[in-house]
């Protein structure tokens, strides 16, 4: 599987931000000189330049640059300036004690006036459509991009590990960063030169790859993340999407809620006459930036800005983060981001090894309010990767590469291709393979997911399987898989097959077909357990008796139009066999029931998915929506032909979704799905909606957790489900809950549906099942981020308590990886 690159190559893409080509770097921290304590928000700040920074809250600063003189000078409200004498090129590690200012005065008479820097803030705004990219009518760019990941905090401790044994030498290339205080080792660095282009109405954002290369990883496809369509930062949109939700802007309209302003200095950059303004955060834990920005007087366009994450804000596995964003005017009236620099502090666990992520890109031929070329707009997929141009000889990176490879960026690449060599990295490689993708590769094939090696239910005692699927390395066209199964009480074999075949990845067209004889649960949610789970084994609240042995074949054809919108269509033929618990009687008559050994049924489905401008990760063979900011919609038409392939009813389905996520700035983010369905036809209930329940403890989005298997089925039916994620916006502000980081979760469910006269009399109703006469309903609240891995919610049942065997109060509890 190619998703464990992907996943990585995300992180790199968040993480990464570039000083290897500065060579004056300089870290410190600031204290007061006469109680010894931390000055955060102290100017840093090189003489007769506009190169500088700021200290953190613990009085921490750090600079890395090529453009240093001869003098720094540290100065802060209330202390007297401080001046340091700097050879360039030199690393400087300083203890700098400011004094405070001490003035006899008999009187001091204080009046009401304005901070300053919000005359300049008011101006910034009035201004903002004016300088704002998005106000182009187009726009398209050529940008260079360079990624690097580092693994830092490594101790004598971590290298004596035996696993490590044979890779002793990498260490060799270890060196320590003057910026966070912490040795690090380069393990990753990529290249990319990429074409940007932009149009307003109709909106059109493409991105084309004209050049990749990385270290180590032989996979063309993760290309696509190394752009700028994956990572967009806009410092005049109100929040900024650097995580979700977004953080607020420093020039966000509303920005004196959420920071405190200062006018620092003012000089001639670039011959334009520039204000320097500072901000910190009002509040500890909120989402927002401590930094400065220079703002160019008349036109009020942003210059240059430095933001900081400060280490309260509750996001996960950051330790630090810095980004730098450079303007330059292109024309009389148009300023436009040419240089951007992210570098990133991310830890795994606290007080061990994590990682630097460092990313640079430089933007040059920038065109704006230009027609972009109609090759560009007809292309089906927002990203563009030509597979078979992309690597380039050095003469095309000399040539397209913006900021020079430094000694040790070219050590990574030596040192990556050595790694490769070593018998054991194959090995320990495979491991991390399977714990990631469920699946342990072994040459052309695939053995797992292993989680499904041993389960246990009712019917079939213990349950032992094994399955697998064929690898890339057998094929990126067409897959192979297979199971078979044994249970120890049924004493029954199971198995299943299939094949899928890619005829092209982007946009995707694909085929397949699978066969299975095997128990299912009819009833249960897309994102529930598989039936086989060893987890869902252990996790279940109540015995499972209501799994059926099915046989059933599936065929499909997939296309897509273009990204975001595909069709399918697809042919599905099944048997199902009723059981002791699950029995099949036939209704005749008012008194009289006829059993069924069998049920059989076949129809024709064709699916519509629509998802404006969504997002894909892309292996060689799969691939996975990470969503959309639009509303997803997808559409199910059936129709179930009687005597096709034997099928015994004839009926008509239309099944209509939509989800979407919803940012509500700053009090987090609302995710709803919407689905209604309408059965025509006279069907048994088997072949009806039987509503998605949850028998486990694990808490599953997409299904009703307080409700059980096989207890309500429905034939027209509506569901409402809403999540609101609250990240934090009440417990930031308790005191002793806040440096818990813990994050508030409320969700609400109700299920609305009606069962029709003849549907309720062809199938005698298992014992429990039962159609709606009024809506079903639960809520739950929720504490998410628990050691920023566990939620657990709280849940009630609020309609239908009279029901046999049900809870009114659980606890339901999941595992997530969030930021």
């Amino acid at each position: 599987m190619a998703f464990r690159k992907i996943f990585i190559l995300l992180l790199v893409i968040v993480l990464y931000g570039n000083a290897s080509a500065q060579n004056t770097l300089i870290r410190g921290t600031v204290t007061d000189a006469e109680t010894g304590k931390p000055l955060p928000f102290t100017n840093i700040v090189f003489l007769h330049s506009t190169v500088g920074t700021i200290s953190d809250f613990d009085g921490i600063f750090y600079l890395a640059t090529e453009q240093a003189t001869d003098t720094l000078i540290v100065s802060s409200l209330g202390y007297i300036a401080y001046k340091v004498p700097i050879k360039k090129g030199s690393v400087y590690e300083l203890q700098i004690n400011l004094q405070p200012t001490s003035l006899a005065i008999e009187e001091v008479v204080v009046t009401p006036g304005e901070n300053p820097a919000f005359r300049i803030l008011r101006e910034i705004e009035k201004n903002k459509n004016k300088n704002n990219p998005d106000r182009f009518s187009s726009y398209q760019y050529k940008s260079y991009n360079k990624l690097r990941l580092d693994l830092n905090n490594i101790d004598d401790k971590f290298k004596k590990q035996p696993i490590l044994k044979q890779f002793q030498f990498v260490f060799d290339y270890m060196d320590s960063s003057e910026v966070f205080g912490k040795n690090y080792l380069p393990v990753l660095i990529s290249e990319s030169v990429t074409n940007f282009y932009y149009q307003k109405d109709p909106k059109v954002e493409r991105e084309t790859i004209d050049a990749f290369k990385i270290s180590g990883i032989q996979n063309n496809t993760i290309s696509q993340f190394s752009g700028k369509m994956y990572q967009r930062l806009n410092i005049y949109n109100n929040f900024m999407d650097l995580f979700e939700p977004g953080f607020v802007s420093p020039i966000a309209d509303f920005g004196k809620m959420y920071y405190k302003y200062y006018l620092e200095d003012s000089a001639f950059i670039d011959n334009s006459w520039c204000y320097k303004i500072s901000f910190k955060p009002k509040r500890i834990l909120e989402r927002t930036f401590y930094g400065y920005f220079w703002v160019a007087d008349t036109s009020f366009a942003i210059k240059k800005v430095q933001l900081r994450v400060s280490k309260t804000v509750n996001i996960n596995y950051l330790n630090d983060l810095i980004a730098i964003n450079e303007y330059s005017r292109i024309n009389d009236s148009t300023w436009f981001l040419t240089g951007e620099d992210l570098l990133l502090d991310f830890y795994i666990t606290d007080n061990t090894t994590g990682f630097f992520g460092r990313k640079t890109s430089v933007y040059e031929d920038i065109i704006v309010d230009q027609p972009i070329p109609d090759s560009i707009i007809d292309l089906r997929t927002d990203i563009y990767v030509d597979h078979e141009d992309l690597e380039k000889d050095s003469l095309f990176w000399k040539e397209n590469r913006k900021i020079d490879l430094s000694e040790e960026d070219d050590d990574i690449y030596e040192m990556v291709d050595s790694v490769m060599e070593v018998p054991a990295y194959k090995r320990i490689y495979g491991l991390i393979e399977m714990l990631v993708d469920y699946y342990l590769v072994w040459g052309p094939v695939e053995l797992g997911p292993y989680y499904t090696i041993y389960s246990h239910n009712p019917v079939e005692g213990h349950r032992f399987r094994f399955g697998g699927r064929t690898s890339n390395n057998f094929s990126t066209r067409i897959r192979f898989s297979g199971h078979i199964a044994y249970g120890t009480l049924d004493e029954r074999w199971k198995y299943g097959v299939g094949t899928e075949y890619l005829f092209n990845k982007n946009p995707r067209i694909s085929a397949g077909a699978f066969y299975y004889h095997d128990i299912r649960q009819l009833g249960k949610s897309e994102n529930a357990f598989l039936d086989d789970n060893f987890f869902a084994s252990i996790l279940r609240r109540q015995p499972n008796y209501k799994l059926t042995m099915v046989d059933q074949f599936n065929g499909y054809f997939e296309r897509e139009w273009f990204q975001g919108f595909s069709s399918t269509i697809s042919v599905k033929y099944q048997t199902i066999y009723p059981t002791e618990y699950i029995p099949f009687h036939i209704i005749e008559g008012e008194s009289n029931v006829i059993p069924l050994n069998k049920l059989t049924s076949a129809n024709i489905t064709l699916s519509t998915h629509f998802a404006y401008r969504e997002k894909f990760l892309l292996g060689k063979f799969d691939r996975k929506s990470i969503g959309s900011k639009y509303p997803m919609l997808d559409l199910h038409v059936t129709y179930g032909p009687k005597g096709f392939f034997d099928s015994e009813y004839e009926y008509f389905k239309i099944v209509l979704k939509i989800t979407d996520k919803v940012e509500v700035n700053p009090i987090g983010y609302l995710r709803y799905h919407i689905t209604g369905g309408k059965i025509f036809g006279e069907l048994p209930y088997p072949l009806l909606e039987l509503h998605a329940g949850n028998e486990t403890y694990a808490y599953d989005p997409l299904a009703f957790n307080m409700m059980n298997y096989y207890e309500f089925v429905s034939d027209e039916y509506a569901v409402f489900s809403a999540e609101h994620h609250f990240q934090g916006f009440f417990f930031n502000r308790v005191p002793l809950l806040r440096w818990l980081k813990l994050r508030e979760v409320v969700t609400g469910k109700l299920l609305l549906g009606d069962l029709n006269e003849k549907n309720r009399n062809i199938m005698e109703f298992p014992e429990g099942l039962t159609y709606l006469e009024k809506p079903y309903s639960e809520v739950s609240i929720g504490i998410e981020n628990i050691l920023q891995l566990f939620r657990i919610d709280a849940m009630w049942r609020l309609s239908y308590l009279n029901h046999d065997n049900v809870q009114i109060f659980g606890l339901r509890a999941t595992m997530q990886l969030t930021f």
